[in-house]
């Protein structure tokens, strides 16, 4: 692999990474005055799953979450970056369903998550990069 696609791999690991984890930091009130904290996104939650029943909206916030944070962390750390950036692409991509059922195209446009889902296969596609745990555990 030429330099420039270790950098890209990287690049594309950090910016997943970040992506999960500041939405769950966020969420969780890690960002102080600017974060949404947990009610506000159970109500998104419940806006962006409008299809499902009440009941699994709590299920569906506590899933997303557990899952953004384990991607987020693989991702970060670049181990089992493949399998962490399939799942990322496949949640981001439902993300980018549930989203255009419930509010039309333009929202997951605006939240670019057609993007960051393409930007996960895109990753997946990709052989162990330098600096990541991959490459050490594929010697």
């Amino acid at each position: 692999m030429k330099t420039y696609q270790h950098i890209a791999s990287l690049l594309l690991r950090l910016a997943l990474a970040t992506g999960f984890l500041s939405a769950v930091a966020s969420r969780l009130g890690l960002w102080g005055q600017q974060s949404s904290g947990w009610e506000k996104f159970l109500q998104y939650t419940a806006q962006v799953n409008s299809f499902a029943p009440k009941k699994m909206i709590p299920a569906l916030a506590v899933a997303s979450t557990i899952l953004e944070t384990l991607l987020g962390i693989l991702l970060l750390l670049g181990f089992k970056t493949s399998l962490a950036a399939t799942g990322a692409m496949i949640l981001t991509c439902l993300f980018a369903v549930s989203m255009t059922y419930s509010f039309g195209l333009k929202e997951p446009l605006d939240y670019s998550v057609f993007v960051f889902s393409a930007a996960a296969f895109l990753l997946a596609t990709m052989p162990a990069g330098k600096w990541s745990i991959d490459q050490y555990l594929t010697k």
